[in-house]
């Protein structure tokens, strides 16, 4: 029997408080809250069950009614939850905004989803005015402790739907993925029920630092939560530095990661109390590969690498929770029961095993869109083409051992192209993270007038000059093939990253297009060549 049993978010939320009214349900640290200028402390499920209500009554007599969506722009503030299921009460969805978004990018969000009503923190309101007025929509907005204007725009969708969660717009317009309840009810009953290294227990208490507009926390962390009776404790952002120490405070049992965490996690010096903390498991993805291992050993806890998209939700997600385990090896595991999976090369065919191909997913059983998103919110050709033949294409390339295990290689289109060899960027910046003087890596593609492309690296190291450039391209040529050794390396102080530390790609291209006739680029092309066998 599924742990959530209910029909929407908030009837998950409503059970729970119902059987665990005295149990801690949101936590704010001292960190967050003196960021935020909120109180510090916990909230149990019942006393979040009476200021959900209250929100809920508040939205009602504003208007707000099925089929009409609220934009939120409140930071990681834990009242976001809270709005969010007082709107799901009342059959609205949610549009959560990204707060380092700015003018026209807010100015395109509101007028592709035209919400009825946005609540922001007070800072923010004007942008968000700003931004309905020139896209010519009545939207008005109020700050989370203000009086709510009244609603006077009809209702723009029927049916089920929770949320509508932006993509990052990396190839053009952000995409809104329409998310159902089923999409975040899958969430909760998946992680509740994986069991393995990830096994949750009944009153867990989770810690994340990821943003709680993304799918990430709303999905997984959250849900996750309901499912088991336990408390979130969501961070302000990763602060390196207090990381432990709030990890400990809260008493987590379970915590969550993405990106360069772990990374910058292990560049600071070590403590007594590195293993001073009661949690089990580390969940998330983008570990390097070369830190993996020795990050466990340190810290005292495994960390679970796992894959899964907006789009596809828990309805196909590979979590390596079970053994045998792969550390170090950017291994996501075996897929389980409730999904399937293919791996296509370029020719559309099946992947011989072992070789690296685009993976397509779908959930298994008679709706291969159970748990997933909904569609591309006005967008169904973008729709039609994602779900061509009855397969989700993840443009993800991944490869499958016969044994089941999946490895992520890259993002199908971060493949560099040169000379007709097809270059993963993530496995070159694997490699170049391995070298002693390198702390962190990105690889981009740059024309080459005779090799189509060539590989571009940007690194970021203590004693840049132009020696260490040609040394550790030299010393590249000994760990992979030549042609995928930088053919350019430049210094730089800090590497274009998302609000969840993922490399922004797009952004990283402009820079190494920037940055491929500056002067204190480094041309190690010369040291490219075929060896001799």
């Amino acid at each position: 029997m599924p742990a959530i049993t209910a029909s929407t978010v908030h009837g998950a939320f409503a059970d729970a408080a119902t059987r665990w009214p005295d149990r801690p349900f949101l936590n704010v640290l001292r960190e967050t809250a003196a960021v935020y200028g909120i109180l510090a402390g916990e909230i149990t499920y019942a006393q979040a069950a009476n200021e959900v209500e209250r929100l809920r009554a508040a939205l009602a007599r504003a208007g707000m009614q099925p089929g009409h969506r609220l934009m939120l722009l409140m930071e990681n503030r834990p009242a976001f939850f809270l709005w969010w299921l007082a709107a799901n009460a009342l059959g609205a969805s949610v549009v959560p905004v990204n707060p380092d978004l700015r003018a026209a990018e807010l100015e395109y969000m509101v007028g592709h989803v035209t919400p009825a009503l946005a609540v922001a923190i007070p800072s923010r309101i004007a942008d968000l005015q700003a931004a309905a007025q020139a896209a010519g929509i009545t939207m008005p907005v109020a700050a989370p402790d203000a009086p709510l204007p009244a609603i006077t725009t009809p209702p723009v969708f029927q049916g089920d739907e929770a949320a509508v969660l932006y993509t990052s717009g990396s190839t053009g317009r952000p995409k809104g993925c329409v998310l159902g309840n089923d999409y975040f009810l899958t969430a909760g009953n998946w992680y509740a029920g994986v069991g393995g290294l990830c096994a949750l227990q009944d009153g867990d208490r989770m810690i994340t630092p990821l943003p709680i507009f993304h799918m990430n926390a709303m999905a997984c962390s959250f849900m996750a939560m309901i499912a088991v009776g336990g408390r979130l404790t969501a961070l302000d952002r990763f602060h390196p530095r207090t990381w432990w120490q709030s990890v400990r405070e809260s008493g987590a049992t379970c915590l969550h990661y993405l990106g360069v965490m772990p990374s910058m996690l292990m560049g600071l010096p070590e403590s007594p109390d590195d293993c001073a903390h009661k949690a089990r498991f580390g969940f998330g993805a983008g570990i390097d590969p070369k830190l993996h291992e020795a990050f466990e050993a340190r810290f005292g806890i495994p960390l679970v690498e796992a894959w899964a998209m907006t789009e596809t939700g828990n309805g196909a997600v590979i979590a390596a929770s079970h053994p045998p385990r792969r550390v170090g090896e950017s291994c996501l595991g075996r897929p389980g029961p409730a999904m399937e999976l293919r791996i296509i090369g370029d020719d559309g065919a099946d992947a011989p095993p072992g070789q690296p191909g685009e993976l397509l997913v779908r959930a298994a059983g008679p709706d291969p869109r159970k748990g997933f998103f909904r569609e591309y919110y006005k967008d169904p050709q973008a729709t039609a083409e994602a779900w061509a033949g009855g397969w989700f294409h993840t443009g993800d390339l991944v490869r499958q051992e016969p044994s089941g295990e999946v490895f992520f290689v890259d993002r199908k289109k971060n493949v560099i192209r040169r000379s007709g060899e097809n270059i993963a960027a993530v496995e070159v910046e694997s490699v170049l993270m391995r070298h002693p003087a390198v702390n962190a890596a990105a690889v981009a593609a740059v024309p080459d007038a005779i090799r189509g492309d060539e590989v571009f690296a940007c690194l970021i190291t203590d004693n840049p000059s132009p020696a260490l450039a040609e040394e550790i391209a030299r010393w590249a040529l000994t760990q992979m093939a030549y042609y995928k050794v930088p053919g350019h390396i430049a210094f730089v102080d800090a590497l274009p990253l998302t609000a969840t530390n993922k490399l922004q790609r797009a952004e990283l291209k402009t820079l190494a297009a920037r940055l491929l006739d500056d002067p204190a680029t480094v041309n190690t092309t010369h040291l490219k060549r075929r060896q001799v066998a």
